[in-house]
């Protein structure tokens, strides 16, 4: 069975509407013998002349007068699928958004976020996920609608990527640890009995390597899988915790904060998506809305 040529009817509602093949012909911007092809080709598909002449003038048959009430409605709601999504409406927006990212980063961004959305939309609501791992399969599956973390090699080619914010690694202790006072030198540093933050590897880093440069090496006493235990742990004992700056703002509040004396690169913060939410706009909003609670670092991220 052969398919109908969808182009079909665009002419056809311009051929109705008008009345004219000549009329037509001018605002399709089609010759005069091009547009009575068209009609032609109208005649064939439909089964029915469409237009007679009548005088010096055409008239529409019983046919084309039923069509006339209908083509015009499909002509619009098809245009309306194939051009560009109207503006969103963030007042009826009802929608579950699906964000991956770790601990840290909804305990310290979670609430502003939330707020934002609420005043905003306050249809729509936020699931957060952990992250548990750097595999993208969740945003190809489209399980989870936007991610957060540190872009890594394991994520997709097609992954899309915005860059947050920068952050830096701290040291953390009780207060009243003997790190408190004094100088924090790296020899000092070293010495402490450290916990290690790794969720499947538990071999050495970039601290690690930053201390054996320097003819030093730190005791691992604890491993925990996210920054949030390491904390918890930092906060009911000696042990001392080397977490991001920025991504652990609330959790260290009651502790004490020291810039590391070893040199440690930054680490950059981004969003990751699949591309076929690139141009959704209630996702494009969503993301707009991730990066503004972002500009503003959260309370307690300074350390000291």
């Amino acid at each position: 069975m052969s398919h109908p040529d969808l182009n079909l009817l665009v002419t056809l509602d311009v051929l109705l509407s008008e009345g004219s093949v000549a009329r037509a012909a001018r605002r399709l911007r089609l010759s005069p013998s091009a547009m009575s092809r068209q009609l032609a080709r109208l005649r064939a598909t439909t089964g029915d002349p469409l237009l007679v002449r009548a005088g010096r003038g055409l008239v529409l048959t019983p046919r084309a007068l039923e069509l006339s009430e209908r083509i015009g409605d499909l002509v619009e709601e098809v245009e309306a699928v194939l051009r560009p999504a109207d503006r969103l409406d963030l007042d009826q927006l009802v929608r579950t958004f699906t964000l991956r990212s770790s601990d840290g980063f909804v305990e310290n961004f979670g609430p502003a976020l939330i707020a934002k959305v609420a005043a905003e939309a306050p249809g729509v609501r936020l699931r957060f996920v952990p992250k548990l791992d750097k595999d993208s399969t969740p945003l190809r599956d489209g399980s989870v609608d936007l991610e957060t973390g540190v872009v890594g090699g394991s994520q997709g080619p097609e992954v899309r990527t915005q860059a947050l914010f920068k952050d830096r690694f701290v040291g953390v202790v009780r207060v009243g640890h003997e790190l408190c006072r004094g100088e924090i030198t790296p020899a000092r540093y070293a010495a402490g009995r450290h916990i290690l933050v790794a969720r499947h590897r538990f071999d050495k880093g970039p601290i690690d390597d930053a201390l054996e440069r320097l003819g030093l090496e730190r005791e691992i006493a604890a491993t925990v899988g996210g920054f949030s235990p390491a904390l918890a742990l930092a906060r009911n004992s000696d042990m001392v915790a080397t977490v991001p700056e920025r991504h652990t703002g609330n959790l260290r509040a009651g502790l004490f904060s020291f810039f590391l004396p070893i040199p440690i690169p930054e680490i950059t913060v981004s969003m990751l998506w699949h591309p076929r939410l690139d141009a959704d706009p209630a996702h494009r909003w969503l993301r707009e809305c991730v990066r503004v609670t972002c500009v503003k670092p959260p309370s307690g991220s300074r350390a000291g």
